[in-house]
């Protein structure tokens, strides 16, 4: 097998409602588990993470006037819905998974145990990794990111509404120019809103490679574990 043996893949939970502004779409749901599915298949091990924008977004003009770290929490609890929602699509296929929650909640997933985690990769089990880091003020792309390290993936990949990097919005800028390739350093000095800059700066920190790529085009998935030249590339 060519390609990548450990990825960890961080989705955003608006990818979870399809066309919707905010709650689950069910035919999206099970159209990225297909293709997730397929990569397992091809036996890379996968790790996931789901935000909870698409849930959140619902409370979110309550959620102005609430206390951040509860608002953080709420935004956590919010992360554990996308994950059983994207857990049972997976069980649906045929694909076995584990729900691994960062805040304990034993009746309906397992407490997150680093060395149980990599121990259901290299069974083949798809990994979801739920509630972040269980810390107010951090974002899922931080823990995304620190869950790659400390399962000690080959690659963080963000799958995002565009295939790439670009020097500016590009769905705002038709003159937007794309990076095949670029620094953890530009990123972060061009002020590059790819991933939080806490999440970035981990990823230099540790020689983490970042994969930026569309999501909304079918078979992406499985181009970005295969190694293939796609999207933008952080290192």
């Amino acid at each position: 097998m060519s390609g990548y043996q450990r990825i960890l893949l961080k989705l955003s939970g608006e990818s979870l409602a399809g066309g919707a502004s905010f709650g689950i779409d069910a035919d999206k749901v099970q159209e990225l588990a297909r293709e997730v599915a397929d990569v397992a298949a091809a036996g890379v091990q996968v790790g996931v993470v789901v935000g909870g924008g698409n849930i959140f977004r619902g409370v979110a003009a309550a959620a102005k006037k609430i206390d951040r770290v509860t608002a953080d929490h709420m935004g956590m609890l919010a992360t554990v819905i996308n994950s059983l929602a994207f857990s049972d699509a997976l069980e649906q296929l045929g694909i076995q998974t584990r729900v691994m929650s960062a805040i304990e909640m034993r009746q309906v997933a397992e407490p997150y145990i680093r060395r149980r985690a990599i121990r259901h990769l290299e069974k083949g089990r798809i990994v979801i990794f739920a509630a972040g880091t269980s810390n107010p003020y951090f974002s899922t792309d931080t823990a995304a990111t620190l869950r790659a390290l400390e399962i000690k993936a080959d690659v963080i990949a963000k799958a995002t509404r565009v295939d790439g990097v670009y020097d500016k919005d590009p769905l705002k800028f038709p003159d937007a120019v794309k990076y095949p390739e670029i620094t953890y350093l530009d990123v972060l000095a061009q002020g590059l809103g790819v991933m939080d800059a806490t999440a970035v700066a981990m990823c230099r920190d540790n020689k983490l490679p970042i994969i930026v790529f569309n999501l909304n085009i079918t078979g992406n998935i499985m181009r970005m574990a295969m190694a293939d030249t796609i999207g933008t590339v952080i290192r």
